[in-house]
This record gives C-alpha cells, structure tokens and sequence, in this order.
C-alpha cells in the first residue's frame, strides 16, 4: 500500500471516528426527551437504556464471524450508515415499539460499528509501525463534544427530536458514505480470507487465547466503569455531595470530554516517546488520583479538579487496551478486538448501578473508591501493554518506537 493509501485510510477512519462521537452523543444526551416522546416510564427506561449495550454486545460477536469471511472495511461501511439511520429512527417514531425497534438497530449497528472500526485502526497502526490508535479516539471525543453541542442547542431551542437529528443525519449519512470509499486496511501478520484479503480471526500467529487476553477484557472493564461514573454521576454528586448550584453541576462532564480529547490529541507522542507500558501506568495513577480527589473534595472547584484529572488519565487506556490486543494476536487480531470490544459494553452496564447502589447504601464519596481501586488495579496489568505482551510478567522493557502503541 502507497503512503498516500495510507493516509488516505488514516483520515476516512479518523471521520468515521468522528461521526460515531456525534451519533452516540446526540442519543444518550436527549434520553430526556426520548422518555417523554414515548411515555417511557421512569421504571421501564433503565431496561430501554441497557438493552442498548447487550445487543451491542451481540453485535460485536457476530462482526467476529462476518470477518472470518469479509474484510472489517465492509462492516464498517454498511454499519455506520445504519447507526446514523437508527438514530433517526428514534426521533422520527410515535409508538413504543418505534423505539425498542430503532434502539435495537442502534445497538446492534453500534456493536457492529465499535469492532470493525477499531479492527481498520489496529490494522493501520500496523502498517504504520508507530503509535495512531489514540488519535482516532480523539476524533470520537471531538465527535462527541460536537454532538454533545448540538443536542443542547436542540434542547435550548426546544426542538422536536426529529427536527434535532434529520439535518444532522442529512449531512453525515453522505459525509460517512463517501469517506467509506478510502478505507484501508494496513497489511501486517494476517492470515488470509478466501478472497485474498487479510484476515483477523485466523491465520499467522496462533489460535486466539482468552486466557492472555483476559487481562486486556479487565482493564477495559474498569475503564469503562470509571468513564460511566463519570458520565452518569458527575452532575449528581457535585450537586448533592459537594453542594454546587444545578448550573455548575453540568460544568464537570464537559470538562472530562474536553480533557479526554485533549489528552488523547497528544496520547500517541507520549506513547511514541515512552512506550505504551508507561503512558498507561501514568494514566491510571491520575486516574486514580482524581477518584481520590472527588471522594475527599471540600467543594465543587475542588471536586471539578478531580474531574478534569479522570479526563486526561481514563483517555489512554482504551485505545492502547485495542492497541495491544492487536500485539498480542497479530494473527487474529480481529477477533482478540471484537472480543475485547465486549468488555467496554460491560464496564458501561456495571459502572452506573455499582455507584448508585453503593451510593445509596453507604456514601457516594465511599462509593467513587470503588472505581478509583479498579483504575489502580490496571497497574497489575499493565506489562500486557508492552511489545512482547505474552511474556509480561517479567523483566523491564525498553521502549521502541516500531513496537509500542
């Protein structure tokens, strides 16, 4: 493949990154209003909210199948429109079954779309011998915050949840479609598909073992647990723990979306010039300490420092967590991404209801430990980071640019 192929991959992948972000903050942020347009009741919405990342979950498993067959590009290609289609779906219905139909779209096509895209961008990460994969999770954070923008305007204007998501739908369904044309897949130690083409769920490399990928499917576990209390009890706790005005409650979510992409905006330079091992350790021990921070904080300020120190130190783990996935089974590294991608469905299903449970039957600031020792436990890990993961659990690595990230 010609550099300009490669850079050409690199920046259709990039947008498609970017306009997941979009999709994914446009829904979750106006659940609001989805509860309203549909009489969904405060009893029933927590099951329409978790059936979302079950069958993303599925998704995922069956996109480990279809690639055994066809390249990751094609799933990508045909899944991101019908997010994007989902998505409009839910603004468009009047009908309770609308919206379980469309949710169930939407989250199949996620699953679908969270394998295949981080299948392309280990695949390139590959071909380009040097850490990438954190900039493409820094296009779905941009994503994200544009979505996030959006959604506010819609609901400071009072927009129906169709008028809200058909012009932006209008615009990205085109956009993601003709960026699909220039994806590429980096070659690498793959096997081969019956066409020819690379494949991830055999070939060089071994057969996919779930016993040295497990470390990997932990820490992306604890991650997401973390980045779920983050999204689902920020508000809350800066409101009725450390006594902030219902304004300045909304400030700490904004300030972890902004750190998040500017930390993994710089992610991959930190990975090229001190290893993967050791940008992963660091964001863990900030991570932890901003749990640690919240859960002490006197007060609000104190308590968005917090905050702002989980944005930059939850950031990296992620897309080096795909990335060494894609090391340790350089010849099924499809599959070890799609089954690994399971995992952060689970942290995000856990992450909300272990807080609030934990909230509820001792303290929420005791309860903000609990993710903080998760995040520490990555350390115990962390040498499945390194360029030879599988023999992690000994000696010291030196880091090399063509290996790491």
């Amino acid at each position: 493949m010609t550099d300009a192929g490669l850079r050409h991959g690199r920046a259709s992948l990039g947008l498609s990154f970017g306009v997941q972000g979009v999709a994914f903050a446009l829904l979750v942020t106006r659940i609001p209003a989805i509860q309203d347009q549909y009489g969904i009741s405060d009893g029933l919405l927590p099951v329409f909210l978790a059936a979302v990342p079950i069958l993303a979950g599925v998704g995922s498993v069956a996109t480990e199948k279809v690639v055994a067959r066809v390249r990751p590009s094609v799933v990508l290609r045909w899944a991101q429109p019908l997010v994007l289609l989902a998505l409009l779906g839910v603004g468009a219905g009047r009908e309770m079954w609308h919206v379980a139909v469309a949710l169930g779209v939407f989250g199949l096509a996620v699953g679908a779309l969270d394998a295949s895209m981080n299948m392309l961008g280990v695949s390139l990460q590959r071909a380009y011998a040097r850490s990438i994969m954190t900039g493409f999770h820094a296009a779905y954070s941009l994503g994200g915050i544009a979505g996030a923008s959006l959604a506010w305007a819609g609901a400071r204007w009072e927009l129906s949840l169709l008028a809200s998501y058909l012009p932006v739908v209008a615009v990205l369904l085109p956009v993601a479609l003709i960026g699909s044309r220039w994806y590429r897949e980096g070659k690498g130690a793959e096997g081969k598909r019956p066409d020819g083409t690379e494949a991830g769920a055999g070939g060089a490399g071994g057969a996919l073992s779930f016993k040295l990928l497990l470390p990997l499917c932990l820490i992306m576990t604890f991650a997401y647990i973390g980045d779920s209390t983050v999204s689902n009890w920020s508000a809350k706790y800066l409101q009725d723990v450390l006594g902030s005005s219902e304004q300045l409650a909304t400030v700490p979510y904004n300030v972890y979306m902004v750190t998040t992409l500017l930390g993994r905006a710089v992610g991959d330079l930190g990975v090229r010039r001190f290893g993967a091992v050791a940008v992963v350790r660091g964001g863990s021990l900030l991570a932890a300490g901003g749990f640690a921070v919240v859960a002490v904080a006197p007060g609000a300020w104190v308590g968005m420092l917090g905050f702002t120190m989980l944005g930059f130190g939850l950031c990296v783990i992620v897309p080096q967590t795909f990335a060494a996935a894609g090391r340790m089974f350089p010849g099924n590294s499809d599959a070890a991404v799609a089954r690994l991608n399971i995992f952060n469905y689970v942290g995000f299903l856990v992450g909300s209801p272990l807080v609030g449970a934990l909230g509820d039957a001792w303290s929420y600031r005791g309860a903000m430990l609990v993710p903080m020792v998760l995040v520490l436990a990555t350390l115990v890990y962390a040498r499945a980071f390194g360029p030879e993961p599988a023999r992690y659990g000994g000696g010291h690595e030196r880091p090399r640019t063509a290996d790491v990230g």
